[in-house]
Parts: C-alpha cells; sequence; structure tokens
C-alpha cells in the first residue's frame, strides 16, 4: 500500500467490506476458507482491485548476484541448476564440451536447444562450445581407466576456470546431485573440485532425481533433454569408474600425461562462442538480430 494513504490496511477492510455487504446482503465473511478473496492494492497513481495472484518464478533481477559459468550437458540436471542459478540473480554463460567424432552434430545442436529454452528466462544467453576430443582422449591408454570421469572432469573445471576468467564471472555452476553418480559421491567432489580456485556452486546438490525431473517439465528442458544423442560425459566410462579417488594418485596421473596442460589451453583458444535468444543464435562476432544458420 501507498506509504502516504491516509488509511491504514485494516481501515481499508472496513472501507471496502462494509459497501460491498449491504450491496450484496446474501454474502458472507469467511476468514478461514473463502470462496473469493478481494484483494486492493493501493499506489499513488491509482487503486487495482484483484481476486487472482498468478504466482511468477521469483528471485532477483538478471545479473543482480554477479555472472557464472554453467557447465551445461545435454542431461536433465545441468538445465535445471542454470535455471536454479538464474532465478537467484545469477548471469549464467554456458559452457559445453564436445568431443567429434565420438559425438555427433546432433548432440551439440541439441544442448544449444537447451541453452535457447534457458535463455527464455534470460533474454539471452552465451554458450562456449568446446572441442573437448584431444583431452578427452588423452586419458585413455594409461592403465587408469577408473579415474578417467574424475580427470576428466577436472580437465572441464580449468577450462571452464580459464573462460570464467576471460568473461568476468566468479564461478563455477554444476549439476551435481550427491550420490546419484560415481563422480558425485562426497569424495569424488572433493577431489574434483581441488582443480579450480572458483566457487562450485552445486544448486540440486540435496535434490533426488523425481524432483530434478518435475522441475525440468515445468521449465520446458525435459522432452530435449531425453533425447538419445550421447554427450562427451557419457563416453570412455569405465565398468567400475571409483567413488573414492585419492587425490595425490591423481595429481601424479595427470602430471605423468604428457602436454596435458598445453592441450587444456589449446581447447580453450579454440572455444567457440554464441549468443542465443529463444529464436536465434548470434555468432559471437555477428551483430545483434544476425543468424548463423549453420546451426539450423
Amino acid at each position: 500500500m501507498w506509504k502516504a494513504f491516509p488509511h491504514s490496511s485494516h481501515e481499508m477492510n472496513h472501507l471496502v467490506g462494509a459497501p460491498l455487504l449491504k450491496k450484496y446482503p446474501l454474502l458472507k465473511v469467511s476468514m478461514k476458507d473463502p470462496e473469493l478473496t478481494l484483494h486492493v492494492e493501493i499506489r499513488e497513481q491509482g487503486t487495482y482491485i484483484f481476486c487472482q495472484t498468478i504466482p511468477a518464478v521469483g528471485g532477483f533481477p538478471r545479473g543482480s548476484n554477479g555472472k557464472a559459468m554453467l557447465l551445461l550437458s545435454g542431461g536433465i540436471d545441468s538445465p535445471v541448476a542454470g535455471w536454479s542459478s538464474m532465478r537467484r540473480g545469477l548471469e549464467v554463460e554456458c559452457v559445453h564440451f564436445y568431443s567429434y567424432p565420438f559425438t555427433s552434430r546432433l548432440a551439440k545442436e541439441k544442448v544449444i536447444e537447451l541453452a535457447k529454452v534457458l535463455s527464455g528466462y534470460a533474454g539471452e544467453i552465451k554458450i562456449h562450445l568446446v572441442p573437448f576430443t584431444e583431452v578427452q582422449t588423452s586419458f585413455t591408454g594409461i592403465g587408469q581407466d577408473n579415474l578417467i570421469i574424475t580427470l576428466m572432469r577436472r580437465s572441464m573445471l580449468r577450462i571452464a576456470e580459464l573462460l570464467a576468467k576471460r568473461e568476468g564471472a566468479l564461478a563455477i555452476v554444476t549439476g551435481d546431485s550427491l550420490g546419484q553418480v560415481a563422480s558425485q559421491t562426497l569424495p569424488s567432489m572433493n577431489v574434483i573440485g581441488r582443480a579450480t580456485e572458483l566457487p562450485l556452486l552445486r544448486p540440486l546438490i540435496m535434490m533426488d532425481k523425481n524432483e530434478i525431473i518435475r522441475i525440468s517439465k515445468e521449465i520446458g528442458t525435459y522432452e530435449t533433454s531425453i533425447l538419445p544423442y550421447e554427450d562427451c560425459c557419457t563416453l570412455f566410462v569405465p565398468k567400475s569408474p571409483t567413488t573414492n579417488p585419492n587425490l595425490r594418485v591423481v595429481e601424479n596421473v595427470e602430471a605423468s600425461i604428457e602436454k596435458l596442460p598445453e592441450l587444456i589451453q589449446d581447447a580453450f583458444e579454440r572455444t567457440e562462442t554464441l549468443v542465443l535468444t529463444k529464436d536465434y543464435v548470434i555468432g559471437e562476432e555477428e551483430e545483434a538480430g544476425g543468424v548463423n544458420e549453420d546451426w539450423f
């Protein structure tokens, strides 16, 4: 209510309610279970009377709490994590890792479609497409198959950190849900998270899968997420990935991989960036409103 208005909310209940009850004598007042609730909102420029309130997403304005990089895969979880982060006022830039020719063009387009759905909540969204093939294949044939997922995710964080520094982001968002897969046990997340100095934000960490699926359906990402196109996270998955990696062992394995830092730097430098809206894909160097038709 407008603070300078001469009547309080309590007084307005009587000033509005009394004439209504006199005009319509069959009306009854129920404080516990009313069939209809009449709202009166008094502002300086006018008064609004309404009986229905439609809940919106809520949260904070875009960018009011800073910027973060979202690790966006083609699955169900990470788009929900991105939406939850945007709801809390984060400006989100997506980072997707693809491993052509092991992953198809359709897998890449699937992730772009997911990012476009998220852009509908933000106006536009930036996505960084990282060529991950050379980094990912460097972990094969070293006799540490059970550590491949751990090694891969640590490299992803390093590349995301480089992008974050370039783009002015202060955190990395992931779709981790505690205990859901081998890389999301507490020991695994501890070792993986040591690869970056940036804060790791995990909006879904205590959610169960049914809750995440429910939100994905509500925000419009579920049907795209379940399309059967593999991303790089599902490649080279060992039969028995470790759920309790040792940090010292992991660091020694990384040190033994020839030119791993150079491969990470090269993937960062070859990253392609697109700006997406709900209906358009705009190349980073193109003017707003242009469409990169290669992606359709």
